[in-house]
């Protein structure tokens, strides 16, 4: 992970590497209109395109969910990065070498780039020894993947291999050029106790594990008859990290994006089983329990909900169990418009998604999915049916476990809810057992982020008090310096022109007043900046600052930029000597300053900001500009 700081200029170098519609067209189709791009927004459900990418700029804006921001900003939100995470990324995909300040040394872009090339040549040689190996070994593979209907085009689709062992994957790599220690690394080969080279995996039907772009960079063995252990993972490298990768995410992420809703199941066949049978939207852990950041990255991807659809079987309960351990209050109404609403569904009949699929038609699937109860609920009905509600014991037993489940949201209305809930269940006094909920400890929770990156994750909260409701002339003038704000980003030099107004306006909203700071900042220091490197750096200020100044301030055909920014500029400024006399009359209505020095002075300052107020609306000039000016 990234751990120091990244230069201006790597950051620079990586931005000019990085071309927007390039980048967006990696995960959505895009097309051109006029000299933009639009696209359907990928961060929210929608069936028309309302994603503006401007390549002139390098910055996007939806005018649906009102994100927007430059290539970073994209980039954070679709694979739920931090700022320099997503710097990195970038500069993995452009094979730029970048070195942190200091920070512990990261594997720099061309290291991981060859990193992928060795997984690339090693999914394409186990590909090749599942399709043409001769030896009863490869026969049994594709035996079981005909048995379990994953037959026919499923290996070529999903690249399926056979890894034979016996150090022919460690010979073919080493005549293709790669070297020992990077086979090590990319954990497709290990070292023996004698420090010989060997191959990883042996006697395997190989599932590679592919990055939400496609890239393989990992790789899932099962092994073909009996053998331990029954499924072998890559190991942590510094392309794989299994908590915050999703088998199958790079072709779900499509049809979470247009169906609004992500599945969750626990295997690779699974996973395979479901998308070959019509339901493209599931995806699959990595032998571990689905984590707070895997429901982060799948929140990015899926609107509406995210449904863990688990086997009937012992292991498939075993793993809803551990799924109640995710139960926070980003699942609670009180999250607004944060909350994960994370929902649960158990198989019918001992199934497990595979098998069910055999017998079922997506659409029966997709109706179980409809119908998935919400967690909380899910748990807490796991928790009674296991005890006997028909004994004073049972009941007694049945509360405390089924209580349990809301101790991590215990003060919300929704606890509560589910408490009373409960109690009528049990039979059980609902005061006694909202005393009970009151006092239940929140969990303790190992493996969890720390508290740098809890604070990095964390929403920008909104500056100052509650808004009260705006009067009309307010809500324009708020629109009016959004409207400078973002023409002015967009157009660096035309900024510094206006540098002035930057610094002079009274801004309303504590937000402007910070971006206005911000773009000031950026010009001062580098006065050639790009529209993007002052978005960007607007948004690592305060990250709403992205979605305003992505918002407006593209040229018209009946205006240009620098008339637009012209007309809003004397607009506010109108606007602020408005207020300004409006204040001195406030003064010069108290009585007991008549008559005196103060007075007089108010009164000639009041006169004196009159006259330029009148002489400002004089040369004020109107400019057509989209029809709103």
């Amino acid at each position: 992970m990234p751990g120091g700081r990244i230069t201006d200029e790597d950051i620079q170098k990586v931005r000019d590497a990085s071309d927007i519609v390039a980048v967006f067209s990696e995960r959505v189709p895009v097309k051109q209109r006029g000299r933009d791009f639009w696209c359907c927004c990928p961060f929210h459900n929608e069936k028309s395109p309302s994603c503006k990418i401007d390549p002139a700029l390098q910055l996007w804006h939806c005018f649906g969910c009102g994100e927007g921001g430059d290539v970073f900003a994209f980039i954070m939100k679709a694979e739920d990065l931090s700022f320099p995470e997503a710097v990195h990324r970038l500069a993995e995909r452009a094979h730029i070498d970048i070195v942190e300040v200091g920070g512990k040394p990261t594997a720099p872009a061309s290291k991981k780039a060859r990193l992928k090339d060795i997984c690339k040549a090693t999914a394409e040689f186990y590909h090749l020894q599942l399709m043409r190996l001769k030896s009863p070994e490869a026969s049994a593979a594709r035996e079981y993947l005909s048995g379990r209907n994953l037959g026919g085009k499923v290996p070529h689709d999903w690249n399926l291999g056979f890894a034979p062992g016996r150090g022919v994957l460690t010979r073919h790599l080493s005549s293709k050029g790669f070297k020992a220690d990077e086979m090590v690394e990319a954990n497709v080969c290990s070292r023996d106790s004698q420090g010989k080279l060997r191959d990883r995996f042996y006697n395997r039907i190989m599932f590679p594990i592919n990055d939400v772009t496609g890239d393989c960079i990992a790789f899932g063995g099962r092994v073909v008859g009996k053998g331990e252990p029954k499924y072998l993972n890559s190991q942590e490298t510094p392309l794989f990290h299994k908590s915050q990768v999703l088998y199958g995410l790079d072709k779900a992420k499509v049809a979470m994006a247009s169906s609004g809703v992500a599945i969750v199941c626990e295997g690779y066949t699974d996973v395979i089983a479901l998308h070959e049978g019509g339901v493209r939207n599931a995806v699959a852990t990595l032998g571990t329990a689905l984590t707070m950041r895997h429901i982060r990255i799948l929140g990015r991807h899926a609107q509406k909900k995210i449904v863990y659809l688990f086997d009937g079987d012992a292991a498939g309960q075993k793993a809803a169990d551990r799924a109640l351990e995710f139960i926070d209050s980003s699942m609670t109404p009180e999250a607004g418009k944060t909350r994960i609403e994370l929902c649960a569904v158990t198989l019918p009949d001992n199934l497990d998604p595979a098998e069910y699929m055999a017998s079922h038609s997506a659409a029966e699937l997709e109706e179980l999915i409809e119908h998935a109860q919400p967690l909380l609920k899910y748990g807490i009905d796991r928790r009674l049916a296991a005890h006997d509600l028909s004994s004073a014991e049972g009941r007694s037993a049945a509360l405390a476990s089924a209580l349990s489940v809301l101790a991590p949201i215990k003060d919300s209305l929704l606890a509560k809810d589910y408490a009373i809930q409960i109690a009528g269940r049990t039979r059980a006094r609902e005061e006694d057992v909202l005393e009970a909920l009151s006092k239940l400890a929140p969990p303790v929770r190992y493996g969890e982020a720390s508290a740098e990156e809890a604070a990095a994750q964390a929403p920008v909260p909104a500056q100052g008090p509650a808004r009260r409701a705006l009067s009309k002339t307010e809500l324009n003038r708020l629109r009016l310096e959004r409207e400078l704000l973002s023409v002015l980003a967009q157009n660096p030099l035309i900024a510094l022109a206006h540098a002035d107004s930057l610094a002079q306006t009274k801004w309303h909203d504590p937000l402007h007043s910070a971006i206005a700071s911000s773009i000031l900042d950026t010009l001062m220091s580098d006065p050639a900046a790009s529209a993007a490197a002052i978005v960007s750096n607007a948004a690592a200020v305060d990250g709403r600052a992205g979605r305003v100044l992505t918002a407006g301030g593209s040229s018209t055909e009946t205006a240009s930029p620098e008339e637009v920014a012209r007309f809003l500029a004397e607009e506010l400024a109108i606007g602020d000597a408005e207020d300004a006399i409006e204040e001195l009359r406030c003064q010069l209505a108290n009585e007991s300053l008549k008559g005196t020095e103060e007075y007089d002075f108010l009164f000639q300052a009041t006169t004196a900001l009159q006259k330029e107020l009148l002489e400002k609306r004089l040369a004020h000039k109107p400019v057509a500009h989209e029809g709103r000016l």
